[in-house]
C-alpha cells in the first residue's frame, strides 16, 4: 500500500437537542443566545455535595440512535468518570461511558452504508455512548494569538451522544458523506437538530497508513472537517518526505487561519484514569423498556429514499440527494403537494437551489425560500410568463429575500418576450452588428448558437428560447435562399 494512504476515524458528538434539560440536572438545555453562565446549577458546575440524576429521556433517545445505526444494544448502562483537567470541565472529570474493564456503552458494533463513486461502502460503528458536554471556551480571535480565554458554562452538562467509528474512511469526501448521512438519521429520528450551532461536532483521528495517529479536536462543521483533513494530510505527507516522524498528538483546527495547531501530546486511556461513577448506579434496560422505546421509530432516510422512488417516481440518485437532509426531503414533499411534476421539483432543487445555497453557505432552513415560492416560480415557467433562464436568475433573490416570484417578475420587468415582431427587431439588430457571424452561421451550427446568444443578451434573457431559435433559423434560411 502507498505510504500516503489516508486512514480516518471519526468521533462524532451529537447534542440531544430534543431534550429540554441537561443530562444530569434540571437546568435548561436551551443555552444558545443566552447571557454566559446563566443556565447553571451546583450539579453542572460540579460544586461540592451536588449529585447527578440521569435524564431518562436521554437514554431513550440514545437507544433510538443505536437501533438506527444497526448497533448491538446493551441491556445495562454504566457511567464512568473520565478524569482530566481542562478549564471547560468544571468537575475536573467528565461523566461518560467506557467500553473496557467491565464498562458497557449504550451500543456497539453498528454500521452505516455510504454511497461513494466506487460504490457502496460500509463504515463500522465501534460504539455509541452518552456523556455530558463540556463548557464552551471563547477565544479572542485565533487560539494561538488570543491574549486570554473566556469560559461559558451554560453548555456544561448538556447531553451528548458520542458515536465512534472504526478507521474505515479514506478521504475527506468519504468523511463528509458519512457525517451528512449521520445528520440525516438523527434529524429523521427527531433527537437532534443538526442545523443548530455546535449541535454536531467532530473529532477527526487521521494518520497515513502505518504512521502515528493525530487527533484534531472539536471541528464545528462538515465543511471544516473536509478542510481540516486536507490540511492535515498534506502536513503529515510533507513531514514524511523530509524524513520527520509524525508525532502522536492532539491538534486544534484554527478556522481563521485554516491550519491545525498542536495542543498537547495525545493522552492514552491510562491518562484518563477511568473508574465507575460512584454517584450513579448501573441502569438495567429490560426488554419491555427497549421495546416501548423502539416500537414507533419514525421513517429513516433509507426507507424514505425508497418511498420517494416509488411514490414520486424519482430516480435513485435524486432520492439519495434529497434524503441526505431531512429539511431538504421535507421541502420536496411539501412542494409535491402543490405541484405534480415531481421530477421538475427535484431538478430545480438539486440544481439551482442547492447550488445557490452552497454559494451562500447556508442551509435550506436558513434561507427565505419556501415550497410555495418555488412552486409559484415553476408555474410561471410552465405558463410561459418567464423562461427557465429567468427562473435561474430570480431563484437566488427568492432564496435571499423570500419575495413572491410574481412580484420579482413585475419589479424587474422580466416577463418573457413571446412576440415574433419584437424578437425580429432584436434579431435584425444582431444580424447587422455581426455580419461575419451571420456568414459563418450559414455553414456552421456553432455560429447559429452564437447569434442566438447575442439576441438573448440584448433581451436580458427574456426571449422565448424556442421561438427565438426558430426565428433565427428562419432568417438564416431566407438569407441562404436569396444568395442562391
Amino acid at each position: 500500500m502507498s505510504e500516503t494512504e489516508l486512514v480516518i476515524g471519526l468521533e462524532c458528538h451529537v447534542q440531544l437537542s430534543a431534550l429540554k434539560t441537561k443530562l444530569f440536572c434540571s437546568c435548561s438545555a436551551d443555552y444558545r443566545e443566552l447571557e454566559p453562565n446563566t443556565v447553571v446549577c451546583p450539579t453542572c458546575l460540579g460544586l461540592p455535595g451536588s449529585l447527578p440524576v440521569v435524564n431518562r429521556e436521554a437514554i431513550n433517545l440514545g437507544l433510538k440512535v443505536a437501533k438506527a445505526l444497526n448497533c448491538e444494544i446493551s441491556d445495562k448502562i454504566i457511567f464512568f468518570r473520565k478524569n482530566y483537567y481542562y478549564p471547560d470541565m468544571p468537575k475536573n472529570f467528565q461523566i461518560s461511558q467506557y467500553d473496557r474493564v467491565g464498562g458497557i456503552p449504550l451500543g456497539r458494533d453498528g454500521y452505516i452504508n455510504i454511497k461513494t463513486d466506487s460504490g457502496v461502502r460500509t463504515v463500522r460503528i465501534r460504539r455509541i455512548h452518552l456523556e455530558e458536554d463540556p463548557a464552551k471556551i471563547v477565544y479572542i480571535g485565533s487560539i494561538s494569538t488570543s491574549p486570554y480565554s473566556l469560559i461559558d458554562y451554560n453548555r456544561a452538562g448538556v447531553a451528548l451522544l458520542e458515536i465512534v467509528t472504526e478507521p474505515d474512511l479514506t478521504s475527506d469526501e468519504e468523511a463528509h458523506m458519512f457525517l451528512k448521512k449521520l445528520r440525516s438519521i438523527v434529524e429523521h429520528l427527531g433527537v437532534s437538530d443538526g442545523n443548530l450551532p455546535g449541535a454536531m461536532r467532530c473529532d477527526v483521528n487521521i494518520s497515513l497508513r502505518g504512521g502515528k495517529r493525530v487527533e484534531i479536536k472539536n471541528i464545528s462543521s462538515f465543511k471544516e472537517v473536509k478542510k481540516a483533513i486536507k490540511y492535515e494530510f498534506l502536513r503529515q505527507k510533507q513531514l514524511l518526505k523530509r524524513g520527520v516522524t509524525v508525532e502522536q498528538e492532539t491538534r486544534h483546527w484554527d478556522e481563521i487561519r485554516k491550519i491545525t495547531v498542536s495542543m498537547r501530546s495525545k493522552e492514552t486511556e491510562q491518562d484518563y484514569r477511568y473508574f465507575p461513577e460512584p454517584d450513579l448506579v448501573p441502569i438495567h434496560i429490560p426488554v419491555e423498556w427497549l421495546n416501548k422505546v423502539l416500537v414507533n421509530l419514525p421513517e429513516l432516510p433509507e426507507a424514505r429514499k425508497t418511498r420517494l422512488i416509488t411514490q414520486y417516481g424519482l430516480p435513485a440518485h435524486d432520492a439519495e440527494v434529497l434524503t441526505n437532509s431531512k429539511a431538504l426531503a421535507d421541502f420536496f414533499e411539501e412542494a409535491a403537494k402543490l405541484y405534480k411534476n415531481y421530477k421538475n421539483i427535484s431538478n430545480w432543487m438539486m440544481g439551482d437551489l442547492l447550488r445557490n445555497l452552497n454559494e451562500l453557505d447556508i442551509e435550506i432552513s436558513e434561507s427565505k425560500i419556501t415550497p410555495e415560492l418555488l412552486v409559484s416560480m415553476l408555474k410561471l415557467i410552465d405558463e410561459g410568463v418567464i423562461s427557465g433562464k429567468l427562473g435561474k436568475i430570480i431563484i437566488r433573490e427568492i432564496i435571499q429575500t423570500g419575495k413572491d416570484p410574481k412580484t420579482l417578475v413585475e419589479e424587474k420587468k422580466l416577463i418573457k418576450i413571446s412576440s415574433e415582431e419584437t424578437l425580429n427587431l432584436y434579431i435584425n439588430q444582431v444580424f447587422q452588428e455581426y455580419p461575419g457571424a451571420v456568414k459563418d452561421a450559414l455553414k456552421d451550427e456553432k455560429a447559429i448558437h452564437y447569434l442566438i446568444g447575442q439576441v438573448m443578451k440584448k433581451t436580458g434573457g427574456r426571449a422565448d428560447p424556442d421561438l427565438l431559435n426558430n426565428l433565427v433559423r428562419k432568417k438564416l434560411s431566407e438569407i441562404s435562399s436569396s444568395i442562391l
